[in-house]
């Protein structure tokens, strides 16, 4: 039987797809391995959102094919898939001759054929279906946690953003296919479903006519087994009065918002063509934080995106000391090709970017651990999710962490515990972004 290694790089929509491919190639009788030296063919599922993610895959694939190259290898079939297939398909096939196939997103239900025999070096398609998400997946590890994929691409536009042109048009999956998916998982052990899109809070607006998140949360509330859902990639613009009852009333929706706002200055803002404005912004933070006092907001934002200023930026760090987040994540902004944003005039300079993006870290980083320092005390339901590297500690996660996004909870037990159990636990210490907590 042929063995098959797959990497998969960048965000968890794609980890979902590459389990999805896992589960296929096994279903025909391919073999998985994480060991090179054993593979016959590799798949890398590329990330190519950003100027790094397209770095971090070429330089994969050009590694991968080293171990091509070795004639002691085993390695025969190069096969890339993914966003870099989609946005530098001809590039991919010209300067890499070591790469065999490529494949983009509407080769997905094809790829096991695909792999044994291939009429074409490059396989596209519309980015039309949606399909190949309601197929079953093979999980990349055995924890309690995992993503829910709800839809696909994206029609919102920002100027700075590759994704509609890499990924297509908004697509949902309806609310009964993924309700099979959920019901799958959670009969696999899994406790808690994080739900992925490139726009979540879209989910349903071309299928049901309206935006309709709420909808699909009210119903997977019911799922048997489950105990948490989380959101990520949650529009502000579409975080209606119908979806903030659904989270305040849903006991399984946890009240964790994931909201990328990118700016504060509504001059960026508008060169971005994002559609709210710091006063949207500003009120809907407050609503949230009225209707749900325990609501932990998580967000992200570009810095140095091109006729940024000084009064800009300042804006920018002005709405963060106000605003306080939970968490956030910067981004310096990256001038990529086919985007809007590359041909606005007004880029700045790398070190200009990356010393505001300094900046606006350590103002996140003091709010992070005054907030840290308020949790001490306080009691938490925490999902045991391993043991730490040093063996002295089980790391796990409360409702206000993120799977893989945010930093762990170290938690001491001297009951022993196993991952996907359960625990209420005092927090007791913090150690520096990260938090200790003890069983009670």
């Amino acid at each position: 039987m042929t063995k098959v290694l797959i990497n998969s790089l960048g965000c968890p929509k794609n980890l979902v797809d590459s389990e999805i491919i896992a589960k296929t190639l096994t279903d025909f009788g391919y073999i998985l391995t994480s060991n090179i030296d054993e593979a016959e063919i590799a798949l890398i599922n590329t990330c190519s959102f950003i100027e790094p993610a397209v770095k971090e895959a070429i330089d994969v694939i050009l590694e991968t094919s080293k171990k091509k190259n070795d004639k002691n290898s085993s390695l025969k079939k190069i096969v890339v898939t993914g966003c870099l297939v989609e946005r530098y398909k001809e590039q991919i096939i010209t300067s890499m001759p070591e790469v065999d196939i490529c494949v983009g997103i509407d080769g997905y239900n094809d790829i096991a054929q695909i792999l044994k025999s291939a009429d074409e070096k490059v396989i596209l398609g519309p980015k039309t279906d949606t399909s190949f998400m309601n197929k079953s997946r093979l999980l990349s590890d055995n924890l309690s946690s995992t993503y829910v994929k709800i839809s696909e691409g994206c029609d919102n536009h920002c100027t700075y953003c590759t994704i509609p042109s890499i990924r297509g048009k908004f697509r949902s999956r309806t609310i009964e296919d993924i309700l099979i998916e959920v019901n799958d998982l959670c009969k696999n052990g899994i406790k808690e479903i994080t739900l992925v899109a490139q726009d979540t809070t879209a989910y349903g607006k071309d299928i049901y006519g309206k935006p309709s998140l709420y909808l699909l949360l009210q119903n997977l509330n019911k799922v048997d087994n489950l105990k948490w859902i989380r959101m990520l990639y949650c529009y502000p613009e579409l975080i209606t009065d119908e979806l903030i009852q659904t989270i305040k009333s849903c006991e399984k929706v946890l009240h964790y918002i994931d909201m990328p706002l990118q700016h504060s200055s509504d001059k960026i803002l508008k060169l971005m063509a994002r559609h709210d404005s710091k006063e949207d912004y500003t009120k809907l933070i407050n609503k949230l934080r009225i209707e749900i006092p325990d609501i932990v907001l998580r967000s992200t934002f570009i810095v140095g995106f091109p006729q940024e200023t000084e009064n800009d930026f300042d804006d920018l760090c002005d709405f963060l000391a106000q605003t306080k987040f939970d968490r956030v994540g910067f981004f310096e902004y990256f001038k990529e090709d086919g985007t809007a944003a590359y041909k606005i005039s007004g880029h700045l300079p790398k070190k200009t970017k990356t010393r505001r993006r300094i900046i606006a870290e350590k103002i996140q980083q003091d709010i992070v651990i005054k907030k840290n320092k308020d949790r001490i005390g306080k009691i938490y339901s925490i999902i045991i999710q391993g043991v730490s590297e040093d063996g002295l500690f089980y790391t796990g996660r409360s409702y206000a962490e993120a799977y893989e996004i945010d930093p762990l909870i170290y938690v001491s037990s001297k009951e022993k515990l196993t991952p996907k159990d359960i625990v209420d636990c005092k927090i007791v210490a913090i150690d520096k972004d990260s938090l200790i907590a003890e069983v009670i």
